[in-house]
């Protein structure tokens, strides 16, 4: 029954913003902690950013400065918002669920960063 959706991914120049959107209907932000990972072709899939339940957050040293994850308790979203993007900022961008106590995860399908001159 639960799914995330990401959506907000695209080719940008370097230097250029982006802001990417997770859908994530059903899921209580006061009981899950949610991240934005990130997995480009032939590497492992990395944090890029978390948020826990309380509020405090946590971001990959690369994206640190740059990007900013925020949430909507009404609206059941999370955002991704990425500054002065590089070309090493390229790759699939995925939201990610984790309950608090149970640890059960949900994952999106991931959408598209490509960042190039």
């Amino acid at each position: 029954q639960v799914q995330l959706v990401e959506s907000g991914g695209g080719s940008v120049q370097p230097g250029r913003s982006l802001r990417l959107s997770c859908a994530a209907p059903g899921i209580p932000f006061s009981e899950n902690v949610m991240a934005w990972y990130r997995q480009a072709p032939g590497n492992q899939r990395e944090l890029v950013a978390r948020i826990k339940s309380d509020g405090s957050t946590n971001y990959a040293d690369s994206v640190n400065g740059r990007f900013t994850i925020s949430r909507d308790f009404a609206k059941y979203m999370v955002y991704l918002e990425m500054n002065n993007l590089k070309p090493e900022d390229t790759a699939v961008y995925l939201c990610n669920a984790e309950h608090r106590f149970t640890r059960k995860n949900y994952w999106g399908q991931g959408t598209q960063v490509t960042v190039s001159s």
